[in-house]
């Protein structure tokens, strides 16, 4: 998935900061899969069998130790984070736009539905336009409280010392206290490991 984050470092000594951080992430589950229905002629694509959208709130502080300084301006500098907080997942269910027969044959209409992996009606592809707008749901968020954990590299390669310019390269742990119902028909996770790559853009004061 894709997410945006808010960091605030404070130093400690000369190769060593603490950070607190704020992380707004989706997650997607490994069995999803775009479709379009091409029986309509303006179809949206849908993911079949998808319950809810999952999206994490992090929050966390951790450390941030300089591995390797930079030679001059021009060069990189390297340095190890790791931190750790708590997780607030937020399911929020997927609502489809339905065609309902409201006459057998006859006649038609469109409808905006609660994905339901018992009804056999919805779960007919053929009878599917496409995702309802992102905005269906919102109001049924439900949460899943967990923890967070995360280490990686940083490479830092602003040329002038008051700015900040970083790629950061690593691996982040999610744990939930029971499963999150993303996908039906397969299993779902509480756990979730993921590898990330992060820009990061600030100033210095």
């Amino acid at each position: 998935g894709l997410g945006i984050e808010g960091k605030r470092s404070f130093v400690q000594t000369y190769n060593k900061k603490w950070f607190l951080e704020a992380q707004l992430v989706g997650m997607k589950h490994p069995k999803e899969i775009k479709t379009i229905n091409t029986r309509f002629s303006n179809p949206k694509s849908f993911i079949y069998g998808k319950m809810n959208t999952l999206t994490i709130l992090r929050m966390a502080a951790g450390q941030q130790h300089i591995l390797y300084s930079k030679a001059d301006k021009t060069g990189v500098e390297i340095r190890l984070n790791y931190a750790g907080g708590v997780s607030m997942g937020l399911a929020k269910p997927v609502y489809l736009l339905i065609e309902r027969s409201t006459n057998p044959e006859i006649t038609t209409k469109e409808v905006e539905e609660k994905y339901d992996p018992a009804d056999d009606y919805q779960n007919n592809v053929d009878n599917i336009i496409g995702r309802a707008p992102f905005t269906r749901g919102i109001g049924e968020l439900r949460p899943y409280p967990g923890l967070f954990v995360k280490s990686a590299l940083n490479f830092e390669y602003a040329p002038y010392h008051e700015d900040i310019k970083s790629l950061e390269i690593g691996v982040a742990l999610d744990a939930f206290g029971k499963e999150v119902p993303i996908m039906a028909f397969t299993k779902n996770k509480q756990f979730f490991l993921s590898f990330y790559i992060t820009l990061i853009y600030g100033q210095k004061w």
